[in-house]
């Protein structure tokens, strides 16, 4: 097991346990299925999407299984459960903040993770963005490295979603590239809304962040390809990767059903 400091006992330990956990809950299994399904969809022109294991509400030892399974990037909601889970893994795991993002949060989120954050995926405000770029500028361990931002683009225009509007995403864009010299601006990132289509049909909200992202990329001055496109979770990514998304947050395909406290 993990000792109380956060680390493995020691580097064999480590091995030995991360090999003892091969098939223990199917984890692993589905990193390998999900990974395989999302190489099919790759072409010579459009390498394979990133897979973002989304693990809030999972202990650690679901996630050392599929980083035994060579899963290294993970997708967290919740600052604190990042923050713990980031002391008690292996460092070399790519953390992905992609819950609501706050900018009194934004400090103890970046000092907490250190270098293994590379992403907040959640940026709709550029006081956010400046709370962010304050923290890396004042974090002795990743101030000289900066620190990749997606905006947040509520597609769907849902009340209850997170996310700025589409028309404010390349005004927010160019004020964030210009005044945050700690943050480099990513990509863009959307939830969408839930929605029955046919096989061929494309979903409405992967369009719309397409075509953000042309505007972002015109007003910043940067090739539109430079700038990720971040959709698609366990119900739609295969849909999703068809549309052009470059990375897909996947976590109930991989980790099963998530249980909340009561």
């Amino acid at each position: 097991m993990l000792t109380s400091l956060g680390v493995f006992p020691s580097h064999l330990a480590g091995r030995r346990l991360l090999a003892s956990m091969s098939g223990v809950s199917g984890v692993g299994e589905a990193i390998s299925t999900t990974r395989a399904r999302i190489a099919a969809l790759g072409t010579p022109t459009r390498p394979p999407a990133r897979l973002v294991a989304v693990s809030k509400t999972k202990p650690p030892a679901l996630l050392l299984e599929a980083y035994a399974a060579g899963q290294r990037d993970f997708g967290e909601n919740y600052a604190q459960e990042l923050i713990d889970k980031a002391a008690l893994l292996p460092a070399d795991i790519s953390w992905r903040y992609i819950g609501a993002c706050q900018s009194n949060k934004a400090k103890m989120l970046v000092h907490g993770v250190g270098p293994g954050l590379v992403c907040v995926e959640t940026v709709d405000r550029l006081k956010v963005a400046k709370a962010l770029n304050q923290a890396v500028a004042s974090s002795l361990t990743r101030s000289k490295i900066p620190l990749g931002i997606m905006l947040q683009v509520n597609t769907s225009g849902e009340d209850s979603k997170s996310g700025c509007d589409p028309a404010e995403a390349p005004g927010l864009a160019k004020e964030i590239v210009d005044s945050c010299p700690h943050l480099t601006l990513a990509g863009l990132m959307t939830i969408g809304a839930p929605r029955e289509l046919a096989p061929e049909e494309d979903d409405p909200d992967f369009v719309k962040l397409a075509e953000v992202r042309q505007a972002v990329a015109g007003l910043v001055g940067v090739p539109p390809d430079s700038l990720e496109l971040s959709m698609g979770m366990s119900g739609d990514w295969e849909r999703a990767i068809r549309q052009g998304s470059t990375s897909v947050r996947v976590g109930s395909a991989i980790f099963g059903a998530r249980s909340y406290p009561a």
